[in-house]
């Protein structure tokens, strides 16, 4: 979803930026249908909640039965090009054809910095399609096995957690891993389509996110826009996030983001993270459903569908708010309550740990590209989609390291097939990594998870000093 409003304000954060202008990516995937409704042109910022556009084209959505389920809803009245591109990796233009076109968009709208149907990206999918065959590429009974084990791990620790009399260190560690493990293997996949065929049953695993403290629908307005736009210097809601405390982007020396601790960031990083949970919590987009990082790169979350979700989002939080803070502190008692907030301040602090170290790993290594659409503003020349989601992301470990974080170990594949169940991901990686090397794709892989992780210390430390712009024969070191 490009962005609707105007970014001219991200855009400044890099120097000598110049917008590209871009025709719109015309190759047989696109709709090419002749109805006099697509005559008209509208600006982009005025199309309806009910209504999205995809290739410059406006479909109307009220009419609609998308066998995805009713998430497609969710992004009304945005440019969801990239988005149905990388959750449809069989599209073609007669998917298009079910929906009822309106319209079209100003082609100024409709500028695209990436690129579609490339060589590159046609023979992944050939030879991807040849492993995991269409309509097989849903959560096998492995991961449903492997999603339910830590349903029932959490649940259980839940019980302990909201019955007991007294919390303790252990518990409160082992609870926060849990709701982790929740996040990583249950919450992520349905929350991509990727769990199951069925719209419901991803539709009641993606409510994991708010039994762990988040929000389903905070989490998709961000999480989709991040994957469609993965490291874009102005689109990637996940680059600006942390920021002022923490700089992912690696901004050239001078730039007015950076700051004088920044260069510290690599020893203090870890202890940001650690507040990911009280962040969550404290969070009061949840009474809005307006995601600030989703709506700071242009997205539109004014939606009759998105202002639906309110109450059942709200009602989550407090039911969660309830079990996991208030009712362990009514537990223990008045002369205990210090030791218990504690206790649950530890417990957000192992969850937190768990996921944010991870997902710090996926798109902050030596080497990354953190900058993906930089020729796009330099030269005018766009950028294959599928190309900059290997080289903006990393992958480390096998199977086990797969079974024990989701398969988001699998950053790489996972961004190329982000509507693929994790449990197909060790099965493609070897033939990915094949692909991208005969295509001169630089594919990032550790063959264990510590490897990963100096390698994002190294960067964070290189990102927060600006070591990386400097020249040492010019004396800047």
């Amino acid at each position: 979803m490009p962005p609707n409003a105007d970014i001219s304000r991200l855009r400044n954060r890099f120097p000598n930026e110049t917008d590209a202008s871009n025709s719109n990516n015309n190759n047989d995937n696109t709709n090419n249908n002749d109805d006099p409704a697509t005559v008209s042109t509208t600006p982009l910022k005025s199309i309806k909640g009910t209504e999205v556009v995809i290739d410059g084209t406006i479909y109307d959505l009220t009419s609609f039965h998308h066998p995805g389920g009713n998430s497609i809803l969710l992004f009304g009245g945005n440019d969801v090009t990239v988005q149905y591109k990388m959750i449809h990796p069989y599209h073609t233009r007669h998917h298009l054809e079910k929906m009822t076109a309106v319209g079209k968009v100003d082609s100024k709208d409709g500028d695209s910095d990436y690129l579609f149907d490339t060589e590159f990206e046609r023979e992944i999918k050939r030879e991807v399609f040849k492993i995991v065959r269409r309509g097989r590429e849903f959560g096998t009974p492995g991961y449903f096995l492997r999603a339910f084990t830590y349903i029932g791990i959490m649940a259980y620790l839940n019980y302990l957690w909201t019955t007991t009399p007294s919390t303790t260190l252990t518990l409160a560690i082992l609870f926060g891993i849990s709701q982790a493990s929740i996040g990583l293997n249950v919450q992520h996949d349905a929350n991509h389509g990727a769990a199951s065929k069925r719209a419901w049953v991803n539709d009641i695993l993606g409510f994991g996110a708010d039994f762990i403290g988040g929000c389903k629908y905070n989490w998709m307005q961000q999480h989709w826009t991040h994957h469609a736009f993965t490291n874009h210097n102005a689109k990637d809601p996940d680059s600006f996030n942390a920021e002022p405390l923490l700089l992912f982007n690696d901004y050239p020396l001078g730039h007015s983001m950076r700051k004088f601790y920044h260069r510290y960031q690599a020893v203090f990083f870890l202890p940001v993270l650690s507040g990911y949970w009280l962040s969550m919590i404290l969070n009061p987009q949840v009474f809005t459903l307006h995601h600030g990082g989703a709506g700071s790169v242009g997205i539109r979350m004014d939606n009759d569908f998105t202002k639906s979700r309110i109450k059942v989002a709200i009602a989550f939080r407090f039911l969660y708010i309830y079990l996991n803070i208030l009712r362990p502190i009514m537990n223990c008692g008045v002369e205990n309550a210090f030791t218990t907030v504690l206790h649950i301040l530890i417990m957000g602090a192992a969850e937190s740990l768990t996921l944010a170290i991870l997902f710090s790993l996926s798109h902050n290594f030596e080497h990354v590209d953190r900058d993906p659409t930089k020729a796009v503003r330099d030269n005018n020349k766009r950028v294959c989609w599928f190309k900059s989601q290997v080289e903006t992301s990393s992958t480390y470990g096998g199977f086990i390291a797969g079974a024990l974080t989701g398969g988001l170990n699998f950053q790489v594949e996972h961004h190329l097939f982000p509507r693929m169940s994790s449990a197909w991901y060790p099965f493609i990686a070897p033939k990915v990594r094949e692909i991208c090397k005969k295509h001169g794709v630089r594919y990032a892989y550790y063959p264990w998870v510590w490897q990963n992780f100096v390698s994002t210390v190294k960067y964070m430390h290189q990102a927060g000093t600006g070591s990386n712009w400097m020249t040492p024969l010019k004396g800047d070191l």
